[in-house]
């Protein structure tokens, strides 16, 4: 059986101690790539800087943005760096995994560009198995609880139940690092700047 391990993490906002460890774990030998679900810089400030040291461990490095990369150019950003893969509203085949990646958005909890994906991903990729990686959390969940109020985008959510991937990623909110729930059989995660090691099989 085929076991995936990969390094995850979110909202690291370029700091330094932070970003540290997390290329040091990522460049252990039992890490096969990373996924960062967004915000790694601050208004885009760092963000070639923190690209080049996770492309210096030529291991490929999946990232899409988070809302302070909005309105940045990440395939121009990442052209250099040839380890640096942007995931925004791609789809990546990884062993035997669809990886699924939607970045941007902050509090907004709908989204008709989304939608309109998630209908093309439906037709594409219904019973499949998926890894979904998204900026914002999923509504209704403890990934967005932010003060008793849930925050989440509930396009996602609907996604979710609809698709059922193995695995949501998610960040945005500093409240909820490090929490994890589940949407029927999907595990929704929220690795923070520190990161989780994800195994999947």
């Amino acid at each position: 059986m085929i076991v995936m391990k990969f390094l995850t993490f979110t909202d690291v906002h370029e700091n330094q101690e932070a970003i540290e460890k997390l290329v040091q774990r990522a460049s252990k030998k039992d890490i096969q790539f990373t996924v960062c679900a967004g915000d790694i810089s601050t208004f885009g400030r760092g963000l070639k800087k923190i690209l080049g040291k996770f492309n210096a461990l030529k291991k490929t490095f999946y990232f899409i943005p988070g809302n302070h990369e909005e309105g940045i150019d990440l395939d121009d950003a990442a052209k250099e760096f040839s380890h640096c893969i942007p995931l925004h509203r791609k789809a990546v085949r990884l062993e035997n995994y669809w990886f699924l990646g939607y970045g941007g958005g902050g509090f907004s909890q709908e989204d008709t560009e989304f939608r309109k994906l998630a209908r093309q991903w439906y037709g594409s990729y219904k019973g499949e198995k998926m890894v979904f990686v998204t900026h914002g959390p999923p509504a209704d969940t403890k990934v967005d609880l932010l003060q008793e109020h849930h925050v989440g985008s509930i396009d996602y959510r609907k996604f979710v139940e609809r698709i059922k991937p193995k695995l949501h990623i998610c960040g945005h909110l500093h409240e909820t690092v490090g929490v994890t729930d589940k949407i029927g059989e999907t595990k929704v995660v929220n690795p923070g700047l520190d990161g989780m090691v994800i195994e999947l099989k």
